[in-house]
């Protein structure tokens, strides 16, 4: 018998942590008049916009993530719409982060609400006690030292795909454990769709092969998985993966750096479109240069109202990273975009280290302007970010406002 054709006898001991519908948890934390209350967050504060997140009240009414405010009054005419608030998610985010290592060196936050503790190697003065007892503690500290309304699900179990999926299954404040034991009752009560990574193409592909249930697909042969479901590896890694083996504990490389924005107003002139671009590019360098990372290639684009998608791109010969480098490329390529634009974007890519000899051995001038950025860099991590930016994009920071992405942490 093939080791990981037996579920993984092993401890449990890693926990998977998720704040409940963070961003409105936090809003009621810090507004308590909130509290209770159906309130929905927004990155722009207009009926057309989407639901970034929902608070439980709203939740319960049927309103959710990436419907559009209008429709969510419809359900809900009491709900409160908030803009989001990136400061405090920022700090909820560091001082959940300050929790987790406490007990274990090997934390991975994998989006701003959700971390995953490895209890592997922690002390055995830690690792040692019962990891639902951590799991409780844990959310008290969140009571005790961000505030008391703060919640949050904890999932255990021998591998971080089943410590997620244990914590989805009590929503809001639940802590559950996944076994050998359990794992055929917990998936019985489960839909394919409920499996994380398991969407549309992905059902359609298990139910080809007469997989309609969790408990079906858990009872697969690896051949069939791996050959005829996914037609790859990724087959072996769900067989392995339900199984309680860890597959997913990797780390990727970052492969582009972008940002987009959808205009505020459709009617903005030429020059006023390219001033918000230039405000993305900035936004881009930054980022960019926060991972150490140099681009070789840029690529714009637009989306027009008549649904029409234009776009452009370049490679250049040498690395780049600096705002004005980035924007002067980026503005060549917008020249031909079309009218009638809806949203804007730009992202770079070709990304190599900033250290990369060939950064400095053509080209003097690339060493003196990154001296200069290194050194608008500091002042803006250390006073705020665009406390220092180009004249020309003055203004069009009351219209782009820094979103707090769910599915990255890099920038945080």
């Amino acid at each position: 018998m093939n080791n990981f054709d037996a579920f993984n006898e092993e401890r449990p001991l890693i926990m998977h942590i998720d704040l409940n519908s963070c961003f409105a948890t936090v809003e009621q934390q810090a507004r308590p008049m909130l509290r209770g209350r159906p309130i929905a967050i927004v990155n722009r504060r207009t009926d057309t916009t989407a639901i970034v997140t929902a608070s439980y009240e709203a939740k319960a009414l049927g309103v959710k993530v990436g419907m559009k405010l209008r429709d969510a009054k419809i359900l809900c005419p009491d709900i409160i719409g908030l803009e989001s608030d990136p400061p405090k998610y920022r700090y909820v985010y560091h001082r959940l982060l300050d929790i987790m290592k406490d007990y274990s060196a090997h934390v991975t936050m994998k989006s701003i609400d959700e971390g995953i503790i490895d209890f592997h190697d922690s002390p055995a003065a830690i690792s040692g006690r019962d990891l639902e007892d951590i799991g409780r503690e844990i959310k008290q500290r969140l009571k005790d030292e961000i505030g008391v309304w703060m919640r949050c699900n904890v999932g255990i179990a021998t591998n971080r795909f089943l410590a997620k999926t244990a914590a989805g299954l009590h929503k809001p404040d639940g802590l559950d454990v996944i076994t050998p034991a359990n794992i055929r009752e917990v998936l019985a009560t489960m839909k394919l769709t409920d499996l994380t990574g398991i969407a549309g193409r992905n059902e359609k592909r298990l139910n080809s092969v007469g997989i309609f249930t969790p408990l079906e697909f858990l009872d697969a042969d690896p051949v069939t998985l791996q050959k005829v479901v996914f037609k790859s590896v990724v087959g072996m890694w769900w067989y392995k993966r339900l199984r309680g083996w860890e597959v997913d504990d990797v780390s990727t490389e970052i492969k582009r750096v972008g940002r987009q924005y959808v205009l505020e107003s459709f009617n903005l002139s030429h020059d006023e479109i390219v001033q918000r671009l230039h405000h993305l590019c900035e936004s881009v360098g930054s980022r960019m240069r926060s991972q150490n990372k140099a681009a070789r290639g840029i690529y714009v684009y637009g989306k027009t109202l008549e649904r029409g998608y234009w776009h452009s791109s370049s490679l250049s010969q040498l690395p780049f990273c600096s705002d004005q480098t980035i924007f002067v490329l980026a503005k060549q390529l917008f020249e031909n975009a079309p009218t009638g634009l809806k949203e804007i974007g730009i992202h770079c890519y070709e990304l190599e280290s900033i250290e990369n000899d060939q950064m400095s051995f053509f080209n003097d001038q690339i060493v003196r302007e990154r001296q200069v950025t290194d050194a608008i860099d500091d002042i803006n991590k250390r006073f705020g970010e665009r406390t220092i930016h180009a004249a020309a994009t003055l203004g069009a920071g009351m219209y782009i406002k820094q979103k707090i992405p769910f599915g990255s942490t890099r920038y945080l």
